[in-house]
């Protein structure tokens, strides 16, 4: 099943709402999209820092470099190179 990505300005919004306290099923209710892909996000934009609610702190900064970069590495991964034949 294919989905939409996020797009910046929802990231800002994830960020604006995370980092008032809002759940994430309450911020994917309000930028509409589903629970896990809020989750996704928050993994992709982690700081490795905590916020004042002691959960990791997420930058929209750092989440839309991480899915710039995934964007162009889609489709480059190395063919397994077939073993030699013993003749």
């Amino acid at each position: 099943m294919a989905g939409n990505c996020l797009t910046f300005s929802q990231r800002r919004e994830i960020e604006r709402l995370y980092a008032a306290g809002a759940r994430p099923c309450e911020i994917a209710e309000a930028i509409g999209v589903t629970t896990t892909t809020v989750y996704r996000d928050l993994k992709r934009g982690a700081t490795g820092e905590l916020d004042e609610y002691y959960r990791p702190a997420y930058s929209a900064d750092i989440a839309e470099r991480a899915f710039q970069r995934s964007l162009r590495r889609r489709g480059r991964r190395k063919l397994a190179r077939p073993e030699a034949k013993a003749e």
